[in-house]
């Protein structure tokens, strides 16, 4: 049974988020039902930067100076969901400020280009190259970990593919908060869940797919885009969390499925009937918390035992 406060929190999502949705939308009215803002409260000791990248704005969550030791704490590259047309490293500061304090880890939260002004792959492309340029400014792939959730969760999923092709390192593990990993839509939970997912209706997952993929609509099943059909072998651990009433429960599961079949550590969590991507509610959903907490204990465990070489 959930708690009050996430049955209190499906109920508003409901009525103020998903009822907008009832009929098809245009891209500009999604992103200004998902858009807003966030106004959080970075804890004592630590510090939110905003770095301009070409255009586009990034987030450093990072510990003060006088808060940190004299080897640098581990990196977690985050990021964001919103069907890979909306939201930013704003929209998800309530999850990306507890997932770095709780781990201990400096927090990368990314904000790559959105479909369908830049169509598949450019938002896979932005993030292999800001990778690359952190190996360049001497980051250890060891002590580096990757997070996001919905689309954002997908997204790293085909980070750790297309790293994997370019025999680049990969990092240490990756968490995966309700991944978007099926762009053909075919789980069964988006018809089984059509009504208790709070955010979302079922046609949404291939209206999406067409504007992420562009020119390339046809090709829903393309590994970099939809990670569920990539051959998994020879990812790093992978923690994945999801809920049992979202439409994208049948996307995270089967990933599950296929991972551990091929060889790929999975730590797994069906949630009992929570919104998608639950996580953003941290400051007010205990099961928030909790996903947090254990992501950061699993997180933290993929780069514990690996030694700091001194510059």
């Amino acid at each position: 049974m959930s708690s009050w406060q996430a049955q209190l929190i499906t109920l508003l999502l409901k009525q103020n988020v998903k009822r907008h949705f009832r009929r098809p939308v245009e891209v500009a009215q999604f992103r200004r039902r998902l858009n807003a803002q966030q106004r959080v409260a970075v804890p004592a000791g630590w510090q939110l930067k905003i770095v301009e990248r070409a255009g586009f704005h990034d987030e450093w969550i990072e510990p003060l100076a006088s808060a940190q030791t004299s080897q640098p704490d581990p990196l977690l590259l985050y990021l964001h969901g919103g069907g890979y047309i909306a939201c930013s490293p704003r929209t998800h500061r309530s999850l990306t400020v507890a997932l770095a304090v709780q781990s201990r880890m400096r927090c990368l939260s990314l904000d790559y280009p959105l479909a369908p002004e830049h169509p598949f792959p450019a938002a896979l492309e932005a993030t292999i190259a800001v990778y690359q340029q952190l190996l360049a400014g001497g980051e250890v792939p060891e002590r580096i970990v990757l997070a996001g959730d919905s689309a954002g969760g997908g997204l790293a999923l085909a980070t750790l593919l297309k790293l994997r092709e370019l025999a680049l390192p990969l990092p240490a593990g990756a968490a995966l908060f309700s991944p978007l990993t099926d762009l053909a839509a075919t789980g069964a939970s988006l018809q089984e869940n059509e009504k208790s997912d709070a955010f979302f209706f079922a046609r949404m997952i291939p209206d999406g797919a067409r504007f992420y993929l562009g020119d390339n609509s046809s090709d829903v099943t393309n590994p970099l885009a939809s990670p569920l059909y990539a051959d998994l072998s020879g990812l790093p651990p992978l923690l994945v969390h999801a809920s049992d009433s979202e439409l994208l429960r049948d996307d995270a599961v089967r990933l599950v499925e296929r991972a551990r079949q091929q060889g790929v550590t999975v730590e797994s969590q069906l949630w009992s009937k929570l919104p998608h991507v639950w996580q953003l509610f941290t400051p007010f959903m205990p099961e928030a918390r909790a996903s947090i907490a254990s992501t950061a204990t699993f997180l933290q465990a993929c780069v514990v035992d690996v030694p700091v070489v001194s510059s």
